[in-house]
């Protein structure tokens, strides 16, 4: 017994990027993956509510490890301003840990709804710059980590209170927060370095010569925008923002030799250098003789239809009028 089969159409991701589907459908299309990856989230939040308690045990630990801050093998609570601080502190935490276990599946809609617009190779240089995103947004998340735990003394011995004065929970998870949002960012800017150089805007050569401007740029960056205001954490990040630098500017030239960038034809040649002029004439030789081309017979004339006699099949495209 024989089945038919029936035919397959295209597929969402063929149909998008061939631009065969309505605005309504790429409407109904991004309301998809919203939904989808506001449900990843979600269930995230459920995960993160669970073990909520073991993160703030984590990210309290710079504040237990601080002088005077753990009797008996049991580190000292937190100042509560308010009676909802905790609660409203878990939530924080769980949509913190939700967005970071729902990353993959919120990731993926939004790359499957940008990936038609997208050429192959573009397709194919964002897949390797995702893949080197996340160990160093990673990276900076434990640096700033570092820098919390080695910092918080100083900040606290620096002051007028000292270190054995209690913490106000909601300010200090903020301040953790933060410093772990503000390096992980930090640390993608190589890769802003690197789309540069890899998409032909700059080359590397270029970009090795802004290295004092950089250096200065990082240093002020880290100045301002890092909330330890102590100099441990901010000479930490402007250091390794410059180291990150010189290895983008490196990738770069490797990518600039593959391509062959920098050997063009005019490459070692100044602005204003004349060019050379080839004084090899070669003699030009006669061209062939063209014959003359026959003269073209004149029209047949028509003759005039006669009114009186009927017309012939010829002559039935006249009209009355014509």
């Amino acid at each position: 017994m024989a089945f038919a089969l029936k035919k397959r159409g295209p597929s969402t991701f063929e149909r998008a990027s061939d631009g065969s589907m309505t605005l309504i459908e790429h409407i109904r299309e991004l309301r998809t993956r919203l939904f989808r990856a506001s449900l990843a989230v979600a269930v995230g939040l459920i995960a993160g509510f669970v073990v909520a308690q073991d993160v703030f045990d984590l990210l309290a630990q710079p504040y237990c490890r601080l002088p005077g801050m753990t009797v008996d093998g049991e580190c000292q609570n937190f100042l509560m301003l308010s009676p909802a601080d905790g609660f409203v502190l878990k939530l924080k935490i769980a949509l913190w840990v939700g967005l970071i276990l729902g990353g993959p599946v919120w990731l993926y809609q939004l790359w499957a709804f940008i990936a038609p617009g997208l050429h192959r190779h573009e397709r194919k240089w964002a897949y390797v710059f995702v893949a080197i995103a996340a160990p160093l947004f990673a990276a900076g998340s434990l640096l700033a980590y570092f820098v919390v735990d080695k910092g918080l003394a100083f900040l606290l011995e620096a002051g007028v209170t000292g270190t054995d004065s209690q913490l106000e929970v909601t300010r200090y998870i903020s301040f953790v927060t933060n410093m772990i949002l503000l390096f992980g960012v930090a640390f993608e800017f190589p890769l802003t370095l690197l789309m540069l150089n890899f998409t032909g805007v700059v080359s590397a050569r270029r970009l090795l010569s802004w290295w004092r401007v950089v250096v200065f740029i990082c240093f002020a960056f880290a100045a301002v925008a890092t909330p330890d205001p102590g100099p441990f954490g901010m000479i930490l990040l402007a250091l390794c923002l410059c180291l990150l630098y010189f290895i983008a500017v490196g990738v770069a030239f490797l990518n600039d030799r593959r391509k062959g960038r920098g050997k063009e034809m005019y490459a070692g040649v100044d602005d204003d250098a004349a060019s050379p002029l080839d004084v090899d004439r070669e003699p030009v030789a006669a061209g062939q003789r063209v014959e003359a081309s026959a003269p073209v017979a004149a029209p047949e004339s028509i003759a005039r239809p006669d009114p009186v006699t009927p017309p012939t099949s010829i002559e039935r495209r006249y009209d009355d009028v014509t």
